[in-house]
């Protein structure tokens, strides 16, 4: 069985903050564009048309455009991003550098501003085990960055250095359950 994930598209109004349970939006179009590129996927690869997204809106939004085609949308609270905690939603810059200093001196078990920790995060997405094959899945990149991880049986990252790039808005990857 192959999990088809696609990352959300660009949200609005994110640049330099740090966004993980932080609920912006995405530009309508921009989802349904989206929504145009799963349906076509999922009719090629005979999918079923069963989409299950983040609760947050900028998953969410790809859902209820399929939604309105005809799928099945179901919402997943174990697809969120991250909790960044009273990091999420404020500037990178207005941060303070300590509490990044402190994150980064233990990756794994630091909770950045005392939300989840990497441990918690990579926990709760090993965790999550899809209802059906072939089921088509917007979330985000930390969720598909961590997935990918876990898939290649390697041990947990330790330091910040060696987490990946994030996949680009509206990368579609296949990933192992």
């Amino acid at each position: 069985m192959t999990l088809w994930v696609w990352r959300h598209p660009r949200a609005l109004g994110a640049g330099g903050r740090c966004i993980g349970r932080t609920d912006v939006p995405v530009d309508r179009r921009r989802a349904k564009r989206l929504a145009h590129r799963i349906r076509a996927l999922a009719r090629r690869q005979g999918l079923p048309r069963i989409v299950i997204t983040s609760p947050l809106q900028r998953c969410r939004d790809v859902g209820r455009w399929l939604r309105r085609y005809g799928w099945q949308h179901r919402v997943e609270p174990a697809l969120a991003e991250m909790d960044f905690g009273a990091w999420d939603g404020r500037r990178w810059a207005d941060i303070p550098p300590a509490e990044v200093d402190a994150w980064c001196q233990d990756f794994l078990h630091h909770a950045p501003g005392v939300g989840e920790s990497l441990h918690a995060f990579f926990t709760r997405v090993q965790a999550w085990t899809p209802p059906a094959p072939g089921v088509c899945i917007v979330g985000h990149a930390g969720w598909m960055l961590a997935r990918r991880w876990l898939a290649t049986g390697e041990p947990w990252p330790t330091q910040a250095a060696q987490w990946p790039s994030s996949p680009p808005h509206g990368a579609q990857w296949t990933l192992p359950p």
